[in-house]
């Protein structure tokens, strides 16, 4: 956990102690080595800042190449699990992205940490939970990331509802069977409609995606891709609601004539057909504990049987 003699002999020990006890925290990623924020550089400068505020540091974590999009930290959770154990009182860090993806997500860790009585502490930011103010200005940063991210949330809602008033395609990506227009929406391309036309008359036909998908590659059929059928792809193709022109997105669900490729009826069929054999699968039982038992007894007897014979 420490790995610089100079830092080594600035770690106090703590024992009968009666100051804030702290643990530093210092993490780098692939994307941040080169931005100034050294594993040294943050855990020296958090040593410094632990002097200036007279808090006796005890550990020092230290994650290399580490993502902080989740706590999934060989020190991260070394720290945490030790924090547990009471043996220090607060933990700090250069910056709250050292620590945690998110002020939201760094809020749920103080709440956990909170019940053993650790705090945190960022040294270049507001964020200090070691006294009651500080509580209180760490819960109203919180409130406003929340309602900023609430608000966000609202935005995308809005533009995906805009999109889908307008029957818009909300990405680049389009199923198989259609090409996306200037204006963003979806036009029927000819020639992969009939690979479409052909998958749901070949399952109506075989009642087996496997043996579509088989049949596909045989004929060098290639997915939207350019790869081979699995018995998956043909299952996505055929459970697609766009076919039949059910359009949604957003708040919005509606038929749009102009999006059908596969007519209702046909639709329907290859459903049924689906959930007929996702019934029956639900519906098998295993063998009865009756005949289970029959088949052992017999089983024992023919092995007693050989044994007489052989010995």
């Amino acid at each position: 956990m420490i790995h610089n003699d100079s830092i080594r002999e600035r770690v106090s020990d703590t024992s009968g102690d009666e100051t804030l006890r702290a643990a530093i925290y210092a993490r780098t990623s692939d994307t941040t080595r080169s931005q100034g924020y050294s594993l040294d550089a943050q855990v020296t400068r958090s040593l410094d800042h632990c002097e200036n505020l007279g808090w006796n540091v005890a550990f020092i974590y230290r994650d290399e190449a580490e993502s902080g999009a989740n706590t999934d930290r060989p020190m991260f959770e070394e720290m945490i699990k030790t924090a547990k154990k009471g043996v220090f009182d607060v933990i700090v860090f250069w910056k709250l992205d050292r620590f945690s993806r998110s002020l939201i997500h760094a809020v749920e860790l103080e709440s956990d940490l909170r019940e053993f009585d650790v705090y945190l502490y960022s040294v270049t930011e507001q964020i200090d939970t070691t006294s009651a103010t500080g509580r209180f200005n760490f819960r109203n940063l919180a409130s406003a990331a929340e309602f900023e991210r609430d608000m966000i949330k609202e935005r995308t809602q809005l533009g995906l509802n805009q999109l889908a008033e307008e029957h818009k395609w909300p990405n680049e990506t389009v199923p198989l069977g259609y090409t996306l227009t200037d204006d963003q929406k979806l036009s029927i391309n000819e020639t992969e409609r009939t690979i479409v036309e052909r998958i749901f008359d070949s399952y109506i036909e075989h009642r087996s995606m496997p043996d579509v998908a088989t049949e596909l590659n045989e004929d060098g059929v290639t997915t939207s891709e350019g790869g081979e059928w699995t018995a998956s792809a043909v299952g996505d193709i055929l459970r697609n609601e766009i076919y039949r022109g059910w359009y949604e997105l957003g708040d919005i669900a509606e038929h749009v004539s102009e999006y059908q490729l596969i007519d209702d009826a046909t639709f329907e069929e290859v459903t049924q057909i689906r959930m007929r054999f996702q019934q029956q699968g639900a519906n098998q039982q295993s063998m009865p504990t009756s005949r289970k038992d029959l088949i052992v007894k017999d089983m024992r007897e023919m092995y007693l049987t050989y044994l007489d014979s052989c010995c």
